[in-house]
């Protein structure tokens, strides 16, 4: 409901007046006070107007409407949410003063007046208390349907997923309760001074996380995707998701176990990932946890797009039905307002790209940040309120009360059943130890911690409540408690007296090496030619834009003429991918045109607005074909194109930036997950990056993807490395990422000018026959490499530049480097082999001598010369910014480095040690 209109505007005789005619015309013409307080005088006999009944009592229906509103906006002020005992704060309007009237004035209010159907005031107020100011927070006002407001309202008031524990269901949390307090304390005691990040404090997690499982079967849900960081991991790890006590102990012991059987280095328990079952109703639902690093909140978007890929039924609307998999992510109280990937990852949740049926949130609220007051942690009154910007309910909930935080779990999963939509439930606990065990927290909190040593656990608090309802006495709760610690007990002794594995003495295991990946089957000329037919074929009645239109017309031709340019590659390689059964997902920001208007991959009617997109409707395709714009977000964004990779395993994968330059806002789901989560956690990840890189008189930040940080990460084999110099190239490396099984990320530089550049366009043949070529010799000196002197290596961008300037120089020959990582040393030696009277080689590159590939490529061309040459680098000088900003400086760079490349140091220079 709304506010009641304010009483300097209810006794207006006139302007009711007006209001009401407009009311008996419409109700909906005016706002919802108003039909309240219409609804409420014709229900005292005034016809809608104030003269015809008391207006005393009509003033009296006004304040207590208001007050019944106050309450429902602001009744989570009054909730006891902190069980160390903090008073809540309460406001003036949950008190009929402030609204005009007292409480006696209530009970001469006819319920029917708000309403209601049977009492008066007096009864509403006194059951609207309990239910808003008792034990759950509810903050639902600030949402924009009224629908959701309706439901959620009549559901919260009618206390329809908030009814009492049954006696049977008390003592199975209280065993929940015991499993969780008594794992922590065994660790506690059996491995003193290990971190553990404890659960403590917010023990309530445990069974909301299992009511949370259970309500999503209910639902239909078949996977439960949970993203999380390292407060309570150990416990959820073992209760929620079925890690056995045996394993959990090894991994105290040192001893890794199944989580890390793919990995090389492995990582801190704490972090690992996990997948388990569970059974509820003879229906097996599937446990996935996210692996994560102690990068706060960023594993967010992560789970968001595994569940997203799990997702894909097939038969459903749009491929999809949200129903089969539910996520839940659980955050801290510090990092929900602190770290800006939350509403990156929020803003993804209604989008059509990233959907996923709404998540579960759960804050697990320790009431401090490591060593920081929330005073100096955030803005805001609660640590849920960003979610508010997203029309979000919130619900606040007592971790001391494990009843209410089950109701809130049970309120949560219908409504994001019945509206798909995300939720957030704000844990209100503690932190019993420190920020980690081996932290002393009253250094910084001295009293908060004089609290918390002095309050009982949650157990404890739960277990006192079951006594004193007679559920059960104190010896039963004592009996409870000693099993528990008896079996963790037995468990440990046994694992204990295992043999620990054998180590080799090598301490992490060793990662095979570097190898290149097998060729893909060739694509029949024929085949391509039928796909691009299909692609330039139009619904009847489509109107594409004319210069669209006759642009893309060209592509009909590119077959013949050899003009096959980047976006037509591409397409022609989705489009043999789909028909060869392997999915195609790209988004980005503007990737459905494209960045440089090359891909135009959704068409638009110019008449009436719709969309076509060629790829999705190819008549032979095997599998789905999803491209989406994407919001303008770097982490997000990519975090959840990584995770939908991780649980696609048979699709190809592709995140673009909209410059290279910008993806290092994504830098830590690059460094935490893209290159190590195979050696962390034995994950894999076939995720492929597209960054726009070259140097072009764009300015500092439209020129560099960073070449040289991708480079930096590479090692064990853990990705691929690219800069295609052809669209053949771009066209192969495709296909050998989305065929290949044994998946790794792939990194490509991509181009911009050369996106239409004549020069470096394919020929047919050239995309129906032959793969990938990680190095391409210089075709042009192949009958005359005896007169050639200088060896010029580049890559893609420069390579042609140094082509349209070379002329007829014969001393010196061009060879690109399309592929850097895992480095091509054989194909490289073989090359430099090939020319017999060689007197230098250099690395030209247009990045500064800092960045790009030269501190990588320097050692590596040593080897593959034989240390028998000299390696000169030709480039921009060592620089704190990669490129300059004005287009007149860039062009007189650009022409040194080429003219530096091309021209051979003086005749006569021998055969020498290598000198960089």
């Amino acid at each position: 409901m709304g506010t009641f209109p304010p009483s300097t505007t209810i006794f207006n005789d006139a302007y009711i007046a007006e209001a009401f005619e407009r009311y008996r015309r419409d109700p909906a013409s005016v706002d919802e006070s108003w039909r309240q307080y219409f609804r409420a005088a014709e229900s005292l006999g005034g016809g809608g107007t104030a003269g015809g009944v008391d207006e005393g009592l009509l003033r009296k229906t006004a304040g207590a409407a208001a007050l019944v509103d106050a309450i429902r906006q602001y009744g989570h002020l009054a909730v006891q949410l902190d069980p160390l005992g903090t008073p809540p704060p309460g406001g003036p309007e949950l008190t009929p003063e402030f609204h005009g009237i007292t409480e006696d004035d209530l009970a001469l209010v006819p319920a029917s007046a708000l309403g209601f159907e049977t009492g008066t005031a007096a009864d509403v107020v006194r059951h609207l208390r309990e239910v808003y100011c008792g034990a759950i927070g509810f903050e639902l006002t600030h949402l924009g349907s009224e629908a959701e407001r309706t439901w959620l309202t009549q559901a919260v008031e009618r206390g329809t997923y908030t009814q009492p524990l049954s006696g049977e269901e008390k003592v199975a949390v209280l065993r929940r309760l015991t499993e969780v307090d008594g794992l922590e304390r065994f660790l506690g005691r059996q491995y003193q001074g290990y971190k553990r990040f404890s659960i403590e404090g917010t023990d309530a997690l445990v069974p909301m996380l299992d009511e949370a499982i259970v309500r999503a079967a209910q639902a239909g849900a078949r996977r439960v995707v949970i993203g999380m960081a390292h407060r309570g991991r150990i416990n959820v790890l073992v209760h929620v998701m079925g890690m056995s006590y045996d394993e959990m102990f090894g991994e105290f012991e040192g001893r890794p176990g199944e989580t890390s059987e793919d990995a090389t280095t492995g990582d801190v328990k704490y972090h690992l990932g996990y997948e388990g079952e569970r059974v509820v109703a003879e229906q097996t639902v599937k446990l996935e946890l996210a692996p994560n690093p102690s990068h706060l909140e960023v594993v967010n978007p992560v789970m968001s797009g595994i569940a997203r890929a799990h997702q894909r039924v097939a038969g459903a609307v749009d491929g999809r039905d949200e129903r089969v998999v539910v996520p839940l992510c659980i955050h801290g109280d510090a990092a929900f307002p602190g770290e800006g990937v939350v509403p990156e990852t929020f803003n993804l949740s209604r989008l059509r790209g990233y959907r996923v049926g709404g998540t579960v949130h759960l804050i697990v609220n320790n009431q401090v940040g490591f060593t920081t007051d929330p005073i100096d942690a955030r803005s805001t009154r609660y640590a849920s309120d960003p979610a508010k910007g997203f029309e979000v309910p919130v619900m606040h909930v007592n971790a001391d009360d494990a009843e209410a935080c089950i109701a809130a779990v049970r309120l949560a999963a219908a409504y994001r059943d019945r509206f798909a939509k995300d939720v957030v439930i704000d844990l209100v606990g503690y932190r019993r130890w420190g920020h980690n065990e081996t932290d002393e927290p009253a250094f910084t909190q001295p009293k908060l911690y004089e609290l918390v040593r002095a309050h009982p656990t949650p157990r404890q608090v739960w277990a006192a409540r079951l006594v004193r309802e007679r559920v059960l006495d104190e010896a039963q709760v004592k009996a409870l408690d000693d099993e528990v610690a008896q079996k963790l007990g037995a468990v440990h002794k046994a694992m204990k007296g295992q043999a620990a594995p054998a180590s080799d003495g090598q301490g992490a295991r060793a990662a095979a090496a570097p190898q290149s990946s097998v060729a893909p089957p060739a694509v029949a000329a024929q085949r391509l030619e039928s796909i691009n037919t299909a692609l330039l074929t139009y619904p009847s009645g489509f109107t594409p834009h004319r210069q669209l239109a006759k642009t893309l017309e060209r592509r009909r031709d590119a077959l013949g003429s050899g003009k096959i340019d980047w976006g037509h590659a591409e397409a022609l390689a989705f489009g043999a991918l789909l028909e060869d059964g392997i999915g195609v997902r790209l988004s980005g920001q503007d990737a459905e045109r494209g960045t440089f208007a090359h891909r135009n991959a959704v068409l638009h009617d110019v008449e009436t607005g719709g969309t076509y997109v060629p790829l999705a409707q190819l008549a032979g395709a095997r599998a789905r074909f999803e491209i989406y714009n994407s919001p303008l977000s770097e982490t997000a964004v990519m975090g959840f194109e990584y995770g939908f990779s991780t649980a696609a395993p048979t699709d190809l994968v592709l995140w673009e930036a909209q410059y290279g330059d910008f993806v290092n806002v994504a830098q830590p789901i690059i460094d935490q997950f893209i290159s190590a989560d195979r050696a962390k956690w034995g994950q894999r990840s076939g995720l492929v990056l597209l960054l726009p890189h070259g140097y072009e008189g764009g300015g500092p930040e439209h020129s560099s993807a960073r070449l040289e940080r991708f480079l930096q990460l590479c090692a064990e084999d853990n990705m691929s490395v690219a800069y295609p110099s052809t669209p053949a190239q771009y066209f192969h490396i495709l296909r050998r990422q989305g065929t290949h099984r044994d998946r790794k990320p792939l990194v490509l530089m991509q181009p911009k000018s050369l996106l239409r550049l004549p020069a470096a366009a394919s020929r047919l043949e050239e995309l129906a026959g032959g793969a990938f070529q990680p190095v391409i010799d210089d075709a042009a000196v192949a009958s005359r490499r005896g007169d050639v002197r200088r060896l010029v290596f580049s890559t893609a961008k420069l390579y042609y530049d140094l082509l349209a300037a070379r002329g007829n120089r014969a001393e010196v020959a061009l060879v690109r480097v399309d592929e850097l990582y895992p480095w091509p040393g054989e194909a490289l030696a073989a090359v430099v082999d090939a020319y017999p009277n060689l007197e230098d080689v250099v690395w030209a590159q247009e990045e500064p001598k800092n960045m790009g590939a030269w501190t990588y490529v320097a050692p590596q061309l040593r080897v593959a010369t034989g240390n028998m040459l000299t390696i000169r680098y030709v480039g921009r000088p060592e620089r704190a910014s990669p490129a300059e900003g004005y287009k007149e400086a860039h062009d007189v760079e650009q022409k040194r480095i080429v003219q530096d490349a091309l021209t051979p140091v003086a005749s006569g220079a021998k055969r020498k040690a290598a000198r960089v």
